[in-house]
């Protein structure tokens, strides 16, 4: 367990380091599988609630700083955020402004609930009915999100920009002096792309700490397991498929 402590200390610290996001990632996502490994030991060693509790925060930590930094690097390129290069074709498919969609978390813990936690015994029905409670509020934000960024990918059609695309198809070798004001009427449309994201990265972040909340010590550590294990499979099938096209393709 204070090797996972250690192992986050050391990525918090290393921010700075990385030149780009997707250099960030790929050490996000190592010391992630290191704590996957961590929570598959303490599974199997039949942790205690107590130990559970420990290690529990130390993981969510770990999330908390992959958005905390994603947010920090959507400033400087937002573009990048939604067509990440980090990414596999796999993921890029299902992925829902920038990133997974939060009821997914629901999804996984109800197809979950009788593998990971047959050890530790069913949802009680309290927790059933709050994890409902959440799932239905969760479900009402990401409609709004949903809402939001489709609003403001119709501003793409707006007057300012029909204007300007008219400019362009008569300026001929004036093209380029319309490059200023195009870039001054996408940098709204780009800071509004920022604010999105930073809901729905909000959102997912807390649909899965208020989850944990609701399940216990032990049933947290069996979820996270799960979690952690879906999002490294799917990169590494995305990966694979990419790798597999790439090379038939030569």
């Amino acid at each position: 367990m204070s090797n996972l402590a250690n192992g986050i200390t050391h990525t918090a610290h290393g921010v700075g380091e990385h030149v780009s996001f997707h250099m960030f990632f790929d050490s996000w996502i190592v010391e992630q599988n290191h704590q996957l490994q961590e929570l598959v030991s303490a599974a199997s060693a039949s942790a205690s609630a107590s130990e559970a509790s420990v290690l529990i925060p130390l993981v969510v930590q770990h999330y908390e700083h992959y958005y905390k930094t994603k947010s920090m690097w959507a400033k400087k390129d937002i573009l990048s955020m939604f067509r990440p290069s980090w990414r596999s074709s796999l993921e890029k498919a299902y992925m829902w402004v920038g990133g997974w969609r939060p009821t997914m978390t629901f999804h996984l813990l109800y197809s979950k609930c009788g593998l990971q936690f047959q050890d530790t015994g069913n949802l009680s029905h309290s927790q059933m009915e709050r994890v409902d409670k959440l799932h239905k509020t969760t479900l009402w934000k990401e409609k709004m999100i949903t809402e939001k960024l489709a609003k403001l990918q119709e501003t793409m059609a707006d007057s300012s920009m029909v204007e300007l695309t008219d400019h362009s198809r008569h300026g001929g070798d004036q093209v380029v002096h319309h490059q200023g004001l195009v870039d001054a009427a996408l940098a709204p449309k780009e800071k509004g792309l920022v604010g999105i994201l930073q809901m729905a990265d909000e959102l997912r972040l807390n649909t899965l700490k208020d989850l944990i909340l609701i399940l216990s010590p032990i049933q947290g550590v069996y979820f996270l397991i799960a979690a952690a294990e879906l999002h490294l499979r799917m990169h590494d099938w995305g990966k694979k498929r990419d790798d597999d096209a790439s090379h038939n393709h030569c």
